[in-house]
């Protein structure tokens, strides 16, 4: 079970029973593997994506990546993994797919922000 001690006790405290933890905490783990595959589907799917990332070599409000590969690990309620772009890579962790059809990533460091990416610009404005 991934909730901590504290979580745990609390949602004791307000009646929930060992199994009904037990399935919530495999619900979250359900929900983040199916989150990681439909991101890494939605990478998988496009030669070129846009964001909303700030990018100090590019003018454009939204710049393109050409996509190598977004490839991720899960770990309970953490996801954690590697985005490739042709000529530069970043470390994700998070990330879900927005009801738009674009996705958010949290990426890390050199970058340290939530970047949505999106198939055509359209989507980001």
């Amino acid at each position: 079970m991934h909730f901590d001690q504290r979580t745990q006790q609390a949602l004791r405290d307000v009646g929930l029973e060992t199994d009904d933890l037990r399935a919530a905490s495999e619900a979250v783990v359900d929900a983040v593997e199916a989150d990681a595959t439909a991101l890494e589907e939605f990478f998988d799917d496009h030669d070129a994506v846009y964001s909303d990332m700030e990018m100090a070599h590019s003018s454009a409000d939204y710049p393109e990546h050409a996509v190598d590969y977004l490839d991720i690990t899960t770990h309970a309620d953490e996801m954690r993994g590697w985005l490739r772009f042709e000529t530069w890579g970043v470390y994700v962790e998070d990330g879900r797919v927005l009801p738009d059809g674009s996705v958010e990533l949290t990426l890390g460091p050199t970058i340290n922000a939530r970047v949505r990416f999106a198939p055509d610009r359209e989507t980001l404005r």
